[in-house]
């Protein structure tokens, strides 16, 4: 019950969800991020585990890792300056808490610390009966965009042909979700500075996925134009992340049957 209201939540068919959320010097928009998928984790019924990703952050990113760990929020840092390496991280790092959970059970989402999600982004992809599920953005604010160049690229975005039989043809990395077992059938996230999304769909096209494109599902995110991956590649021998925070008793989350 919140605030005298009983909450609904959905039951869906699996036993555990993940959420990763990648972040390179985010400190200012993460929390609402956080608070987002926090919103939409609750109207499940399963267990829902966020982990976020603080990639190369040298802003005041970190000092956020206590005020996460107490909502039950796992924190990984990594130094590769790299999104798809920062995604598979976030994965990696999942993996290792739920390793006694069914994979086939297991849904894994993925957004950007720059957006937000609406309350049933969860909900809508794990009902939704798929092996991938990929929605669509929408921008809040246009900060500093003309007006000309705000409806060129609505035009570009809203004229985009979509594959045979579905809803849109777009590719986000701030908007998708997979079941987990096939995920690492895929191999997981490459690290790619960009395109680790579009790469990703691709390998689940080869194998067969059930992919669904659903046009409901949408992210709120950013306007900012430019991308905060460099061109640069996790170094050689160095550790896929380390755990920066991770609630003691939370390590495990509970399973339902």
């Amino acid at each position: 019950m919140v605030n005298g209201y009983v909450r609904a939540v959905t039951t869906v068919p699996f036993d555990q969800v993940v959420v990763v959320i990648p972040a390179h010097n985010e400190a200012r928009r993460l929390p609402r991020c956080v608070d987002s998928v926090s919103t939409a984790a609750a109207q499940l019924a399963a267990p829902v585990l966020t982990v976020c990703v603080l990639d190369a952050c040298d802003d005041s990113s970190h000092r956020l890792a206590a005020r996460f760990a107490a909502e039950g929020v796992h924190i990984v840092a990594i130094d590769a300056r790299n999104v798809g390496a920062a995604r598979a991280a976030g994965f990696a790092h999942a993996r290792s808490v739920c390793g006694m959970v069914d994979e086939s059970r297991v849904w894994y989402a993925t957004t950007d610390a720059d957006s937000r999600v609406d309350a049933d982004w969860l909900v809508r992809q794990t009902v939704a009966g798929a092996d991938m599920v990929l929605g669509v953005v929408r921008v809040a604010r246009w900060h500093r965009l003309s007006n000309a160049g705000i409806r060129r690229y609505l035009s570009v975005y809203r004229s985009k042909p979509a594959p045979a039989g579905s809803e849109h043809g777009h590719v986000h990395g701030a908007n998708m979700g997979f079941a987990a077992d096939v995920y690492w059938r895929a191999g997981g996230f490459a690290p790619l500075t960009s395109g680790e999304d579009v790469d990703m769909v691709r390998r689940f096209e080869e194998l067969g996925a059930r992919i669904r494109r659903d046009a409901g599902l949408s992210v709120q995110t950013s306007a900012r134009r430019a991308g905060r991956a460099r061109s640069s590649r996790p170094r050689s021998g160095q550790p896929l992340y380390r755990v920066i925070s991770a609630p003691p008793d939370r390590r495990t989350p509970r399973l339902h049957r």
